[in-house]
């Protein structure tokens, strides 16, 4: 496999970027998915967050709900980092597995990782982190347009992050969604052709003989 990182800012529109990269044969290995998954009710993290936050962060279908368990960890350093021990683990567990999965073929694998610079979570075997960038500004909008936020609370979780300069420094390609979407479609058509340069000079993966 060909393993690359992908990360952004919130409102940066890394989910869309994602997507795009699916449909042009990339695996996607989402984390904010996974972690969904294990924070679900049955999933490996649900009990012990429940245990921890009470039953005051549960929907009324028992599942959690995440925007009001976000708003608890947000100023609290303390419990982010009682969250983050009792989820991240588990997320770890099930991307190795699906990297694991994939080691073996010729396919590209991409980590979708929202936090990857601000965890320093990579792996040695990346060929290249892509970097989804937008002006603050914009970002700022489309929280404000598609998830209901104010400007201030959208701007407030957009210094929580890493600044667009240090995500930008760690970047080996950089899409760029501060336009249209034909202009993004277009970025992520260059972006698949420099993964498909990156493919034609990785080492050929063996196959194995009976």
């Amino acid at each position: 496999m060909l393993l690359l990182g992908l990360t952004g800012g919130i409102g940066s529109g890394k989910s869309t970027v994602s997507g795009l990269l699916s449909r042009r044969g990339a695996v996607v290995i989402d984390a904010d998915r996974i972690t969904r998954e294990v924070q679900a009710p049955g999933g490996a993290a649900y009990q012990g967050i429940v245990d921890r936050f009470g039953s005051g962060i549960l929907a009324v279908d028992g599942a959690i709900d995440r925007p009001a368990l976000a708003k608890i960890v947000f100023n609290d350093a303390d419990a982010l980092r009682e969250l983050n021990a009792l989820t991240h683990p588990h997320v770890g567990q099930v991307m190795s597995e699906r990297m694991a999965a994939e080691a073996e073929t010729d396919h590209v694998v991409v980590l979708d990782i929202p936090l990857l610079v601000e965890s320093s979570r990579s792996h040695p075997g990346m060929a290249g982190v892509i970097v989804v960038d937008a002006p603050e500004e914009v970002a700022v909008a489309r929280l404000v347009e598609h998830r209901g936020m104010a400007p201030a609370d959208a701007r407030a979780r957009i210094a929580a992050q890493a600044s667009r300069d240090d995500r930008l420094a760690r970047a080996d390609f950089v899409v760029d969604n501060s336009g249209s979407m034909d202009q993004l479609a277009a970025d992520v058509d260059r972006c698949w052709a420099w993964i498909q340069g990156l493919a034609a000079a990785a080492p050929a993966v063996p196959q194995n003989r009976d």
